[in-house]
């Protein structure tokens, strides 16, 4: 089911304070079917890819999805990330930790949220918003506690980041939307403003973009290909509730209502 609204009619019809993205771009409404999760409750955030799924819970208690289950891994995390360079998180005091043989080693430096979906690298930002990046041999050598750590502090200020394979996208403390291009080995050309406001976003290791905005809308970036890793719109999905929080892999968009609720939804 799909409805096609001209944006200056959406706009004049909604509220700026309801409504993400506003631009010279087709507003495009698309349903996706969403089923609850029952089998866990109090999830605050979630991350998937590769075919695997985590998440951390409202008590900061981190999961791994096994089939339909879900399996409670050691530690404490605020978040949670999951991608081609491994499983990785950060605990309320903003330390790093991998999941190495089924234990979280702890490495080097201090972030706020991070993501493994990039080549083998990791990007994350600190608790006053300033960006990282983990080179691919950083990431893949990593020897463990002790190990020193390169990480690379990049321009701009970001309050969430994710990358995918064609680029890096990012919000800042406005809802901002960014884009930036980087290698493994943290070499960019800077970040490019994405028209729209969100105040999270997730990139799928397909390269597809999803996001939610402070009025617990869900969006995702239409038209992004390696040749245009900008893509070309916003569409919105719609949901039965208000959402805090999104991430997709391999056909599946996992959302958690800022109620708790945790759904998984399919095109």
């Amino acid at each position: 089911m799909l409805a096609q609204y001209g944006v200056d009619e959406v706009c004049s019809i909604m509220s700026s304070s309801l409504l993400s993205v506003c631009s010279t771009h087709v507003f495009v409404s698309i349903a996706w079917d969403c089923q609850e999760v029952v089998n866990i409750k109090n999830l605050m955030q979630i991350d998937a890819g590769l075919g695997q799924v985590v998440a951390t819970d409202t008590s900061q208690i981190p999961y791994y999805l096994v089939g339909d289950k879900w399996i409670r891994l050691p530690g404490s995390l605020k978040h949670i990330t999951v991608g081609p360079a491994g499983i990785w998180g950060v605990n309320k005091d903003y330390a790093i930790y991998k999941y190495v043989a089924g234990n979280w080693v702890q490495a080097a430096g201090l972030l706020k949220q991070l993501d493994a979906g990039g080549e083998q690298f990791i990007v994350g930002a600190n608790m006053d918003d300033t960006p990282f990046c983990l080179t691919h041999s950083a990431t893949v050598g990593y020897k463990g506690p002790g190990s020193p750590l390169p990480w690379t502090g990049l321009p701009g200020a970001v309050k969430y980041y994710s990358c995918g394979p064609f680029g890096c996208w990012a919000v800042n403390k406005n809802d901002d939307i960014f884009l930036m291009s980087l290698n493994q080995d943290c070499q960019n050309n800077g970040w490019s403003h994405i028209d729209g406001k969100l105040s999270m976003i997730e990139v799928a290791t397909d390269g597809r973009v999803f996001g939610v905005n402070s009025a617990g809308q869900v969006y995702t970036r239409d038209g992004i290909t390696a040749s245009k890793p900008e893509g070309t719109g916003w569409s919105n999905i719609p949901m039965s509730m208000l959402m805090g929080h999104v991430t997709y892999d391999l056909g599946h968009l996992w959302v958690i209502s800022k109620s708790g609720v945790t759904m998984v939804c399919t095109p």
